[in-house]
């Protein structure tokens, strides 16, 4: 029953609050009293689909992007929501709904009747805004009269202006809005074009001017050409005019715009020019003034128009650079995103890790508690250790004691085994003499012939691995073993068997420490048997480059000797001398302790006139510049004549596999190498193997005092004392076993040199420890110390001078 009773109001209201509020405020004071609901018309318009209102204006749609474009048209929204809002509030208790009405591109008033005829309005309250935003305020008056004509009769419409009621009366071409007092708000005339204003006005002819006008009309309007013009002039006339009027648009409102978008007083309206009485020149007058005015109206509004394009690019170009900006931003923002994110990941790293820090704090704190437990046992156990060792230093002391006494009684036995040893010497050699008259007389010239069965067994049948190279080629001697000895045989196939027998009784007679010795024959086949020197050739040594045996400057300097001596014993020899004239590297032997012997003589026949003393002279100079260089100079004879050696700059010819050169030494190697191998060119009587071998014992002496400073400074820096304290014997030369001094040191696993014959004896009586440390040996090989045994022959020599 109340929803029957109740009846609908449609109020439609536009966008100013002001007009609204009043519109709605008319409409509950006129149906107080009766039991109503409010329907409330808003215009929609669907312009923002192409256009949108920005704080620069109203702008295209296509010059803004789209996230923009729905960012400022839900901002539109917005407000139109806040306004609409407040209409339902301003109703209080009455009941209101919003109505929205879209209006696309047909008119207003016809949009207005079709609602009514839609929605069967019965009251309908319009205020003034609600057409005005959508026209001018002409149009918006042409609107409620259409509306107020076309609507159906069961409508009742209330027109609101300003908050209150006008009413529409029209009147031939007029149309009337009054108020409720009869008081005549607004007045507007139906648009009359300005020729129908002329045809009017000269059909309309006064008294007065009777006369004059159809003089004018017989003398001028008469004439084709005239009446032509006269129509051309009306319709320049009608166009300005129309042009006119379309460049003041608001021209005839009725209704009074203002900044406070207040609806005010209604506009008088436009009176009629009644003058009829003005004379022509002076209408054409005012017309030419007239349309003064509309160009400069028209000047005016072009200018205007300039400038509204002007702003438009303005605004276009503030567009586009908003939108740059709004991309930079929001480039800014993703990247502020993107870095928070990383700090974000950051912060959750530097949190894992400070727990992980915090659980190994926690870790290492309980591993300090544990420490120290352990700290406090250990320093327990270190007393326990400390009283251990003062035992220990005084069982030691009692040690020291029993070995004092034990090394008394050792020095006895020794003295014993000495006279032993002497007594057996004396056999040894009774036995080697008795030996050897036997074999003088089973053998001529004293050595022992042996037979081709022997020779197969000793050489494994002359098998190619027991054969010896030299520099790198096969030559024609085997190593092969007689009697638990080690021999080289040298075959002789070439030599006619007389010929064999002459070299073998020359080799037979000659006999020196430094020539390779001849030690038996086989006359078939023709060989000789030699003793066999267990490092090889000098060449091998020199050239080889093998680090493990390098020969030592003082080593080089001794070999010179050794071979000069030994090629000096040649070139005196009785009853003729004997001249090597193949003298080279390859042709000079070292035996176990690095001994030099010379081979190869007396098995060549020198017929070459070249074949003297002065040759092996020039052979012992290049020897001499093989040791100090280290090179294997061929042609070196031959070349050194043409050759211009800057003995200043021979430090940096010197072979550094020699060690450190003494450099006076070298120059005086040098320098004898030089004279000796320019004795051809620049022959020189003084000259002999015997003074340079002279001279190189006195370089070798120079050479000894160097290494045995040398020595002394390392004894004497690595705590090496005279054990007795009274003996001048380097402790260093004595045998820690037998101490005595040493014959054939070598040196054990521990580092400590012993006599040979000692420490064999110690290791094979079952002990694998060391005599000096007691500490267990790594291994039970035994290493010649050749550098000791050398010293100790130096210190013997120089000793017994």
């Amino acid at each position: 029953m109340d929803a029957i009773q109740t009846e609908k109001i449609y109020v439609a209201v536009g966008n100013d609050v002001q007009d609204g509020y009043k519109t709605l405020n008319w409409a509950l004071k006129k149906w107080n009293s009766h039991p109503i609901s409010i329907v409330i018309l808003h215009l929609t318009h669907n312009s923002t689909k192409d256009y949108v209102h920005t704080p620069f204006g109203k702008l295209p749609a296509r010059s803004v992007s789209e996230e923009k474009l729905q960012i400022l048209r839900k901002d539109e929204q917005d407000k139109i929501n806040k306004l609409l809002s407040k209409y339902i509030a301003f109703c209080g208790k009455v009941p209101a709904e919003i109505l929205e009405v879209e209006k696309f591109d047909e008119p207003m008033q016809k949009r207005v009747i079709d609602l009514i005829f839609g929605l069967g309005i019965t009251k309908l309250v319009m205020g003034f805004s609600f057409m005005k935003p959508s026209m001018k305020s002409k149009g918006a008056i042409n609107g409620l009269f259409h509306v107020h004509e076309q609507k159906p009769s069961f409508c009742e419409l209330f027109v609101i202006c300003g908050g209150k009621q006008v009413f529409l009366r029209g009147k031939n071409d007029e149309k009337i809005m009054e108020d409720d007092q009869g008081v005549m708000v607004a007045r507007m005339r139906d648009k009359i074009t300005f020729k129908d204003w002329l045809d009017k006005w000269f059909k309309d002819k006064t008294n007065d001017s009777q006369d004059r006008i159809a003089s004018l009309s017989s003398s001028n309007l008469e004439s084709p050409v005239n009446r032509n013009q006269w129509e051309f002039y009306l319709q320049e006339i009608e166009n300005y005019y129309q042009e006119l009027l379309s460049s003041k648009p608001e021209e005839g409102s009725c209704v009074q715009e203002n900044d406070d978008s207040q609806i005010g007083p209604i506009e008088p309206h436009v009176t009629e020019q009644n003058n009829y009485n003005m004379s022509t020149a002076e209408k054409i007058e005012i017309l030419k003034n007239k349309l003064n005015e509309g160009q400069k109206t028209i000047q005016l509004k072009r200018k205007e128009a300039k400038d509204n394009i002007e702003r438009h690019t303005k605004a276009e170009w503030a567009i586009c650079l908003c939108n740059s900006r709004a991309e930079e931003l929001e480039s800014r923002i993703r990247e502020e995103v993107s870095a928070r994110e990383e700090l974000k990941k950051e912060s959750d790293a530097e949190k894992e890790q400070t727990e992980e820090m915090r659980t190994e704090v926690e870790e290492r704190k309980r591993r300090l508690s544990s420490l120290t437990e352990v700290q406090s046992e250990l320093s327990n156990r270190l007393q326990i250790w400390t009283l251990a060792k003062i035992r220990a230093e005084t069982q030691l002391e009692k040690a020291v004691g029993e070995r004092r006494e034990m090394g008394r009684e050792i020095e006895e036995l020794r003295r014993q085994r000495d006279v032993l040893n002497r007594r057996i010497e004396f056999c040894k050699q009774k036995d080697a003499i008795g030996m050897a008259a036997r074999l003088a007389e089973t053998t001529f010239c004293a050595f022992r012939e042996y037979t081709e069965e022997e020779l197969r067994l000793a050489t494994d049948n002359f098998s190619e691995r027991l054969r010896l190279k030299s520099g790198g080629d096969w030559t024609n001697v085997y190593r092969g073993r007689f009697n638990h000895s080690t021999v080289a045989i040298k075959m002789l196939p070439s030599l006619s068997p007389q010929h064999f027998q002459s070299k073998v009784r020359l080799l037979g007679d000659i006999r020196q420490p430094h020539l390779v010795a001849m030690v038996g024959f086989c006359s078939e086949p023709k060989c000789i048997v030699l003793e066999y020197m267990r490092n090889g050739s000098l060449r091998d040594m020199l050239f080889s480059r093998r680090r493990n045996r390098t020969l030592r400057w003082h080593d080089r300097i001794r070999i010179a000797t050794e071979v000069c001596s030994g090629l000096g014993f040649l070139n005196v020899a009785e009853p003729r001398p004997a001249i090597h004239c193949h003298l080279t590297p390859s042709k000079i032997l070292l035996d176990r302790h690095l001994i030099a012997k010379i081979t190869g003589f007396g098995l060549h026949e020198c017929h070459d006139e070249h074949c003297n003393i002065e040759s092996d002279l020039r052979a012992i100079g290049a020897l001499l510049m093989h040791l100090l260089t280290g090179r294997n100079w061929a042609g070196l004879v031959e070349e050194v004549m043409t050759v211009d050696i800057d003995r200043e700059a021979l430090g940096g010819v010197l072979d550094e596999m020699a060690g450190q050169w003494p450099l006076d030494l070298a120059r005086e190697l040098a320098g004898l190498a030089m004279r000796c191998m320019s004795i051809k060119s620049e022959p020189n009587l003084e000259l002999s193997i015997a003074r340079v071998l002279e001279e190189l014992n006195e370089i070798r002496r120079k050479g000894d005092e160097i290494v045995g400073r040398e020595r002394r400074k390392t004894n004497i820096n690595g705590g090496c004392i005279n054990r007795e304290g009274s003996s001048d014997v380097p402790s260093v030369f004595l045998c820690p076993i037998l101490q005595e001094v040493m014959k054939n040191p070598h040196v054990a696993a521990d580092g400590f040199s012993y006599e040979l014959e000692a420490i064999e004896h110690w290791l094979q009586s079952g002990r694998d420890t060391s005599p000096v440390t007691n500490l267990r040996l790594k291994h039970t090989f035994l290493t010649p110390n050749h550098t000791l045994r050398s010293l100790i022959e130096d210190w013997q020599t120089n000793k017994s001078t």
